[in-house]
């Protein structure tokens, strides 16, 4: 058990047992409630209100490797194109959240609450004073494994991946936003509210719908597949409506699970990485240049490329382990990030890719 600097005496003891029969042994801020899932490691230095809104975390435990965490605290609830503008979506959607050291004093300019009550006012459990350095060492040479948060009685493990983590984050309704020159389609596996704001920056209006909708009798400019947590081969139906829309020529943008469904719909395969991408420094290279950019990026399975039928190529390849970062159609105007171009958080070095897009589909127009 790692000391941490402050204990509160209002924090209990509480442990993170791992499928492996490991077991760290922490202090709990936040909810005091028990929860399993899926235990992984982010490596950024700033940035946890937005991953921790992230869907695309729907089912895990995150353990955050920056040491001190929650001395910024919370930001406000202010809106924008009805959107908050300081989260990724309206709900925590991480299943507890481990940290090093935890800040009971905050302070930032938009600060509205503290980390630990706004975990409480989600439920979400969190666990400070654990060694989130040997954690995380311990997840890499193993790989990302399940484990729970205990208080006082046991629970079992929960595996995410076996279910369809985006039925649960996906809109159950058709949401319509900005009144711009081009409709965007934008299917929602878990849509960070980021990508949308990159969309309407862009003279753009976007048809927000769930996603299982067949979009097949909808009129729109460009077609947009979101990220989204969870196994992309559970989400059968977007891979089907995704397949009938590649046979046409109307252009298409997929980012992070958009990448691998994409892949699946055009005929290749997806895999699940040994304990995925997630962080502010992941490096990728532009196939066929020289050049390389620094992404944010999260997620836990990859498409192989290598199984991708004629008529596809890679776009991007990470650096760091060779995994495929990206694809695009050799003739038609479809292409796709595995990273995060709009960042949030993260480098915003790769946005220009929105701007790629709307351009096809001022090509595709004219």
């Amino acid at each position: 058990m790692n000391q941490p600097h402050i204990l509160h005496p209002a924090s209990r003891p509480v442990k993170l047992v791992l499928e492996d029969g490991t077991e760290w042994t922490g202090w709990s801020f936040g909810s005091e409630t028990a929860m399993a899932g899926e235990v992984v490691f982010n490596t950024a230095m700033a940035g946890y209100p937005e991953s921790i809104t992230d869907a695309s975390y729907r089912g895990q435990i995150l353990v955050l490797t920056y040491p001190l965490i929650g001395n910024y605290g919370v930001p406000g609830k202010q809106r924008e194109h009805g959107m908050l503008k300081f989260f990724e979506s309206e709900n925590i959607h991480i299943s507890g959240l481990i940290i090093s050291d935890y800040s009971f004093d905050f302070s930032h300019w938009n600060a509205d609450q503290s980390l630990s009550e706004w975990l409480k006012e989600f439920n979400i459990p969190g666990i400070y004073g654990i060694d989130t350095r040997t954690l995380t060492k311990h997840l890499r040479e193993e790989g990302a494994m399940l484990g729970k948060i205990v208080f006082d009685e046991d629970i079992p493990f929960i595996n995410p991946n076996v279910i369809n983590l985006v039925d649960q984050v996906s809109t159950k309704e058709v949401i319509r936003y900005g009144k711009g020159k081009f409709r965007i389609l934008l299917v929602d596996c878990g849509v960070k509210n980021n990508i949308i704001r990159c969309l309407l920056r862009r003279d753009t209006e976007v048809i927000r719908v769930p996603w299982n909708f067949d979009f097949q009798s909808v009129e729109y400019d460009g077609l947009f597949i979101s990220n989204g947590p969870g196994d992309p081969k559970q989400c059968r139906e977007t891979i089907a409506n995704l397949h009938h829309a590649i046979q046409g020529d109307k252009p298409i943008f997929g980012i992070c699970l958009g990448n691998q469904l994409m892949g699946l719909a055009a005929g290749g395969d997806t895999y699940k990485l040994k304990y995925g991408h997630r962080s502010h420094n992941q490096p990728v290279l532009q196939v066929g240049t020289n050049k390389a950019y620094i992404t944010s990026q999260n997620h836990g399975f990859a498409l192989d490329d290598s199984t991708l039928p004629e008529g596809w190529k890679p776009l991007f390849r990470n650096l760091n382990d060779d995994t495929n970062e990206g694809i695009m159609h050799v003739s038609k105007p479809f292409f796709s990030s595995q990273f995060h171009p709009e960042a949030s958080s993260g480098p915003t070095d790769t946005e220009y890719l929105f701007d790629d897009f709307i351009e096809k589909i001022k090509n595709h127009k004219n």
